[in-house]
């Protein structure tokens, strides 16, 4: 069984879903939340709650692998820059544990789970459902998170039947951070 952290980062709430991968490929729903940054009195400070959110988990969950959503281009600078900085905060928070980190694309994840890299959130966050057997709606950026682990298990899986290191699996998205 390999664990799973997928991370949506986000300046005022990161996402974070943790699935378990069987060798079989089944994929089980382990825990998913939002980490709301909005609290903190400054951005350096939202952080710090971050960093502090995703050791608490790492330490509670114990993953053996992280999987990170890649930034996407922004019309504005300000809220491209923030974002930039908090996905830098979880990969830091993430390596500083010693745990590998993949990077996926947005439109990657979405055509790995819904069939379409154009798919909007209402779409991963019922697929995201459907996949792990998860009743209600979900929290989106916790759905986005999810939908992250879950399209690196994939990853992991065709890699496995390939026969080549997950890494390589996927092209230049497959390469990880450590």
């Amino acid at each position: 069984m390999t664990r799973i952290l997928g991370i949506d980062p986000g300046s005022q709430r990161t996402g974070v879903g943790i699935i378990d991968v069987g060798a079989d490929g089944k994929v089980v729903h382990v825990h998913h939340q939002p980490i709301n940054l909005l609290g903190a009195e400054s951005f350096p400070l939202r952080l710090r709650v971050l960093l502090d959110g995703l050791w608490a988990l790492i330490e509670q969950y114990k993953p053996d692998e992280v999987a990170v959503e890649q930034v996407f281009l922004s019309n504005n600078a300000m809220s491209a820059l923030k974002l930039g900085q908090a996905r830098g905060a979880a990969i830091a928070a993430c390596v500083a544990r010693d745990l590998p980190v993949s990077e996926y694309a947005a439109k990657e994840i979405k055509l790995g789970l819904v069939g379409t890299g154009g798919a909007d959130k209402t779409q991963v966050q019922h697929m995201v459902g459907i996949m792990l057997g998860l009743q209600g709606k979900l929290q989106a950026d916790a759905a986005d998170a999810l939908a992250v682990a879950i399209t690196h298990a994939h990853v992991r899986a065709s890699a496995n039947r390939l026969g080549v290191a997950a890494r390589t699996a996927w092209g230049r998205k497959g390469r990880g951070t450590r």
